[in-house]
């Protein structure tokens, strides 16, 4: 026997309740608004992750872009800041570079050196 009651109400309106703003059926019919509701889910957890993964290669990105004209490359500017002993994280660095030129400049000079004397 089927039951319904209470506790099958409360889970329908939670599913519409998240599937509020959707378009045609998918915000009124259960059946549709739970299908758009658990892919919606499903790409929220995995762009969460994504995302950490797109920002770190951006930050790649502008680092590169920012130490070319030095003469220097990512991977080398990251051995560099290593043998330097420099512990800044990629976030920083990129942020250096674009809102600081000045200061990145003066860690690329002490990268240089560190290059230079191993």
């Amino acid at each position: 026997m089927r039951v319904k009651g209470p506790s099958s109400r409360k889970h329908k309106k939670k599913i519409l309740k998240l599937a509020k703003g959707y378009r045609g059926m998918r915000h009124t019919s259960y059946r549709r608004a739970k299908e758009a509701v658990m892919r919606a889910l499903y790409y929220q957890y995995r762009d969460r992750k994504l995302r950490k993964r797109e920002f770190r290669r951006l930050w790649i990105a502008r680092i590169n872009a920012a130490v070319r004209p030095y003469g220097l490359n990512y991977s080398r500017f990251i051995h560099g800041l290593k043998l330097a002993g420099i512990d800044l994280n990629r976030k920083m660095l990129a942020e250096m570079a674009v809102r600081d030129p000045e200061a990145f400049a003066k860690v690329v000079d002490r990268v240089k050196e560190a290059l230079s004397k191993a």
